[in-house]
């Protein structure tokens, strides 16, 4: 872990690394971790940092310039988390919903909730001795065709949990749907449902994860679609941006292929590509729907005595959902499609308490006929040779003229 870390902080310089956990610590089976890291590390799919310990912990933050953060799937981090703030690692994923429905089969939310207000309760313990714990709110959820009001409905209300056991830094992460004016305007979104639902004291980021559904086979394709990947958070507005690699499709990727994706990402975000535009109107068009959606989802509860109970509830009754869980605490009864753009709609919305004008224009975005549903043609043009983004240090490198001239 200390040499992969080492080795993208030397070749890609980014501005953050994490730390993905193994599953058996994510399921708080340390003594399982730590046998299987006796026997055979090689078998283990993660770093173990309970088993390892805080000193290790420590020894490996200490190791790299930038900050750590740590990523795993825990519907109970408790532990995960003492050891990593030992470790001095002040960055932590997961909440309650996020962390629990994708992941697990059978853990009640009630559970997953209470466990983790106590891991918020202890971050908003460090934040009044002015330690900022950054807690990021897995809205990335099931990963593939998530509509983005339930994504950000969910990180709101994890969000709210949060910050009323104290936590101060809250980011809010959004997977990449595929369709370019929907993932923006749903960037756009979170800082104006944070000015709406968290108190003035909370800051908030926003994050972009990376198309996260089935890659493509060929390399030239694949790092294009992670070039529109790095273009949709930075005209978004993403705080930070989580890469793929264009080994995606093959297995889990190399340090190479991690390093190319972080370059590829980087030549996106650079300012040579301010030429690139969006269709404003369009974006805020469908932020407003956006808006709208989260409201209708979130507003019921959150006028609730009991936000937790009331989450429960609506699990339960099916007023909020997660399509595809693996879990059977949620009813995965909404099944999402994409129009002929390629946006995410709800053909059928299940029991969720939308409006009549909603559900009325999820029918229409369904019923349309949009063109460009691969959404990648705005970056055509850029595209030709973008195994040249993989090989150079876009940020380093040759002048600006050249390099454009290079790339197409």
């Amino acid at each position: 872990m200390k040499s992969l870390l080492l080795e993208l902080e030397s070749r890609a310089a980014p501005d953050l690394l994490t730390v993905t956990i193994d599953s058996h610590t994510r399921l708080k089976h340390f003594a399982t971790a730590e046998a299987t890291l006796a026997r055979n590390p090689g078998h283990l799919n993660g770093y173990p940092l309970v088993a390892h310990g805080w000193g290790r912990g420590r020894e490996l933050n200490e190791s790299v310039k930038v900050p750590l953060e740590v990523r795993h799937g825990s519907p109970d981090a408790r532990e995960l988390l003492a050891v990593s703030l030992a470790s001095g690692i002040a960055s932590f994923e997961g909440g309650g919903i996020s962390y629990n429905l994708p992941y697990a089969k059978d853990v009640p939310l009630q559970e997953s909730l209470e466990a983790w207000r106590q891991v918020d309760s202890l971050c908003g313990v460090f934040a009044e001795h002015g330690v900022i714990v950054d807690r990021e709110m897995f809205g990335t959820l099931t990963a593939v065709l998530v509509p983005p009001s339930i994504s950000l409905a969910i990180s709101v209300l994890e969000a709210v949990l949060a910050a009323r056991e104290g936590v101060r830094c809250v980011s809010i992460a959004y997977p990449q749907g595929g369709e370019a004016l929907q993932d923006i305007a749903a960037l756009h979104s979170i800082p104006l449902l944070a000015e709406r639902y968290l108190p003035e004291s909370v800051e908030t980021f926003s994050v972009l994860h990376q198309y996260m559904g089935v890659f493509p086979k060929g390399r030239s394709v694949a790092d294009a679609l992670i070039l529109y990947g790095g273009l949709v958070g930075r005209i978004g507005g993403a705080a930070k941006i989580i890469t793929k690699t264009n080994h995606e499709a093959y297995g889990i990727p190399d340090t190479r292929a991690n390093v190319e994706g972080m370059r590829v990402t980087e030549a996106a975000c650079s300012s040579f590509l301010d030429f690139v535009q969006v269709d404003q109107e369009r974006v805020a068009l469908e932020r407003d729907w956006i808006l709208c959606e989260v409201a209708e989802l979130v507003e019921p509860l959150l006028a609730c005595d009991d936000l937790v109970a009331a989450i429960c509830r609506a699990f339960a009754n099916g007023s909020l959902d997660v399509p595809f869980s693996a879990s059977r605490h949620a009813r995965s009864a909404v099944i999402p499609a994409r129009d002929t753009r390629g946006a995410i709609r709800y053909r059928d919305c299940g029991s969720l308490p939308f409006s009549e004008a909603t559900r009325k224009r999820q029918a229409q975005s369904l019923s349309g006929t949009n063109s460009d549903p691969d959404g990648l043609k705005v970056i055509e043009s850029i595209t030709a040779d973008i195994n040249y983004f993989a090989a150079h240090d876009v940020s380093k490198g040759e002048p600006l003229p050249q390099l454009l001239q290079e790339a197409s």
